[in-house]
């Protein structure tokens, strides 16, 4: 099949029809859900967010408390509550964890897809439509952070549904409702994630650009306008106006009103205290590698991109300005992390999808992919290569996570060169594909099961339960949410994160063990060293870079001295903390 065909039929290009509406959506969620649903069932949530949002999750349907999340008994004033609901609800439909905490990253990933196509079909046609949403599902980033269990993939969700809401007003309105369904989808959104109301930046550049672009939006009245905020307000209410008014009552949640309204979200934007880095990290360290293979097409995007922008096409310009915007947005805040811009890549890929379906016909553009196919599957046999050479560092990854690696990475670079020598440079799309699917499949029916183990603290946990007394009450410092998530009898901690008060920690830890002899303690050496020297330990092993014991007996006195016993949460794994 020449190169010529293969997109052709693909795209099928000049038809639009209702069936190929239909045909289009059948092979689009078909791959989607190649991709991403496969090995659903077959691993427990894993650090660093699943297992405390499965954990809280689990929780709140086990005692019916779904205003407040808590992490162990302990208030989660880090995120609002929209996504545990979410993953609440399917954990009550499904009755397995293992499969409910996926599931609205799952859901969220299709229906971007979906969305992404249908904007693109009416902004250009149909196979730019389908084109945008296969450059969006075969994108690294965003492939790989739908198959997490994180808040960010149902961020995302809200954030396309946004932007498609806004743009069918702005671009292919006036249509008040669309309109409206965008500020309330933001509006949702802020009680997902505070950066919810990104899909309102759009406005700016409208603003700015509406008066001398095309297609512009057709004349009417100025009151129609204020609906979107009452949409935005309504939604927002659904959470906030049940938690102000309990927190009128309960200190609990007046604390925990403060802490999500103003610490978590404008003090974390501007003054962040962990994953702090440089202005131009997004730039240089994300976007390039996160962002392939589009990313690899910019030389040929661009002037695509340029040639519209001097047409003064109000398509291009409003989407690829706020990509600009929400990109620039996350710039200026001190901290940072890969997935925080994955908000801006389905837009890039929409913006993408009509010039995408020029570019495929190209050789060159081909060939590039090709490369990048052939240089992930060659990267891979070398690693297996090494793996060989050094066996020491084959067992100590072994060791760490329970799997022998050289058996994935040659299948994946065995069957990636394979793909490549069958598909050829004229066809590097489809050899592209081919890799990222074996990449994918690979992880999801071998690595993730056989790891699943140690990552999950499932094996660490079954440690502590076989080398633990029975009869004496369990307390564990510094705990992990995957503990929690993973023990069987009822223990005693803390307070959850206080990694910025360890010493504080360490000492009402202290108090707690100095209060009775049937007592022990989880500690890490550090926690150890500091306050329980001088008592008994037995060694539990390593897990999560540290070494871990359980001591009984008398801690240091000054620790003692230092600790608070108010600072003390019971927990009771619920009947139904067993993972299915």
């Amino acid at each position: 099949m020449t190169q010529a065909s293969w997109v052709a039929k693909l795209f099928r290009s000049g038809s639009d029809t209702a069936h190929d509406t239909r045909l289009d959506l059948f092979w689009l969620l078909g791959l989607g859900l190649l991709l991403i649903a496969t090995g659903i069932g077959l691993r427990d949530p894993w650090p660093a967010d699943e297992p405390r949002f499965a954990l809280i999750v689990r929780d709140m349907v086990a005692t019916g408390e779904w205003l407040l999340p808590r992490v162990g008994g302990d208030v989660y004033g880090d995120k609002p509550p929209l996504f545990f609901w979410i993953m609440g609800v399917s954990l009550l439909v499904t009755g397995s964890l293992r499969v409910a905490f996926l599931l609205p990253s799952l859901l969220s990933g299709l229906a971007c897809l979906v969305l992404i196509y249908d904007l693109g079909r009416r902004l250009w046609n149909r196979e730019s439509g389908l084109a945008a949403a296969l450059s969006l599902l075969l994108t690294v980033q965003f492939v790989w952070q739908v198959r997490q269990a994180q808040i960010d993939a149902t961020l995302l969700f809200w954030v396309v549904l946004g932007v498609y809401g806004l743009v069918r007003h702005l671009l292919l309105g006036p249509s008040w409702g669309w309109y409206a369904v965008g500020w309330a989808a933001a509006g949702f959104g802020v009680i997902t994630k505070g950066v919810g109301f990104l899909p309102l930046l759009i406005l700016i550049p409208f603003a700015l650009l509406r008066g001398s672009w095309s297609p512009r939006l057709q004349g009417t009245s100025i009151a129609p306008w204020f609906i979107g905020p009452v949409a935005f307000l309504l939604a927002v209410c659904t959470w906030l106006v049940p938690m102000l008014l309990a927190a009128n009552a309960d200190p609990t949640l007046a604390a925990y009103r403060d802490e999500i309204l103003f610490h978590q979200t404008v003090g974390r934007y501007t003054d962040a205290w962990h994953h702090r880095e440089p202005f131009w990290y997004f730039i240089v360290k994300v976007i390039p590698a996160l962002w392939l293979p589009l990313t690899l097409l910019l030389p040929w995007l661009v002037p695509h991109w340029r040639k519209a922008l001097q047409a003064r096409d109000l398509r291009v310009g409003l989407l690829l300005s706020w990509v600009l915007l929400v990109v620039l947005f996350f710039s200026f805040s001190s901290g940072k992390r890969g997935v925080y811009v994955l908000p801006a890549l389905p837009a890039l890929a929409l913006v993408s999808g009509p010039y995408v379906l020029e570019l495929v016909y190209r050789r060159s553009v081909q060939r590039a992919v090709f490369i990048l196919a052939a240089v992930i599957s060659a990267v891979c046999l070398a690693a297996a290569a090494f793996m060989l050479i050094q066996p020491e560092r084959r067992q100590e990854l072994l060791a760490n996570y329970e799997i022998d690696v050289f058996g994935p990475l040659l299948l994946i670079g065995g069957v990636g060169a394979l793909v490549c020598a069958f598909a050829r440079p004229s066809r590097g799309v489809l050899a592209y594909a081919g890799l990222l699917a074996t990449v994918l499949l690979t992880v999801s029916y071998w690595v993730n099961p056989n790891m699943n183990a140690a990552r999950s603290g499932a094996a660490f946990i079954a440690r502590v339960e076989q080398l633990d007394d029975p009869s004496a009450e369990l307390g564990f410092v510094g705990f992990k949410e995957q503990y929690l998530l993973n023990v069987h009898r009822p223990i005693v901690h803390f307070g959850h994160a206080r990694w910025r008060e360890a010493d504080l920690e360490a000492a009402d830890a202290a108090l707690w063990l100095h209060g009775s002899p049937d007592r022990q303690l989880v500690v890490n050496e550090a926690t150890r060293q500091q306050c329980f020297a001088g008592a008994t330990a037995k060694s539990l092993g390593s897990a999560n870079r540290s070494q871990w014991y359980i001591v009984r007996g008398q801690p240091k006195a000054e620790c003692v001295a230092l600790g608070k016993a108010a600072a003390l949460y019971h927990y009771a794994p619920p009947p139904r903390a067993e993972l299915q």
